[in-house]
């Protein structure tokens, strides 16, 4: 009588713990919307008004000082020398001397640098055009931030900050 009482409250047991349902996550619930993060929809908004914002005063430098061509990311080129060495090639560790500044003419670093080309170690604006470029090239190039340093800048250069870089290929 025993055996059949324990087996019959055991079975009892299992039964209700099986039945139990688990409370929902948050992402399980059906009526719940998603949490909107304001600050990171409102740097987004920002960053938007600031590439048009950019976009606009290079395309305003590069119309008055002519000669410039549109390259992709709103980056604009005027090729002071052509180069007589062969262009660079993707992935090829190349040294270029940079004189980076202001628009209005404020110099913030003059460098020499050796990078490989598709690692990012230089601005976008010249690493993502470099294999169109040959080697002992003269470039004056005007960078919007985004495709220059960006939201952080760096040590000499201001975040947000469009600038001008004379560029050569070594």
């Amino acid at each position: 009588m025993n055996y059949r009482f324990a087996l019959t409250s055991l079975l009892a047991l299992l039964l209700i713990a099986c039945g139990r349902v688990d409370p929902q996550r948050p992402t399980q619930r059906k009526s719940a919307t998603p949490a909107v993060d304001s600050t990171q929809l409102a740097l987004m908004e920002l960053n938007q008004r600031l590439t048009v914002a950019a976009d606009d005063q290079l395309t305003q430098i590069a119309q008055q000082e002519g000669q410039y061509v549109l390259y992709e990311r709103g980056t604009w080129v005027r090729t002071l020398e052509w180069g007589e060495g062969e262009k660079v090639n993707p992935e090829e560790e190349c040294t270029v001397h940079m004189r980076i500044s202001s628009l209005d003419g404020k110099l913030y670093c003059d460098t020499e640098q050796t990078a490989t080309v598709g690692k990012y170690e230089l601005p976008a604006a010249i690493d993502e055009n470099l294999p169109e470029w040959k080697h002992g090239a003269r470039l004056l190039i005007l960078a919007p931030w985004y495709s220059a340093y960006g939201m952080k800048g760096t040590e000499h250069i201001p975040p947000y900050e469009n600038i001008r870089i004379e560029l050569a290929i070594k």
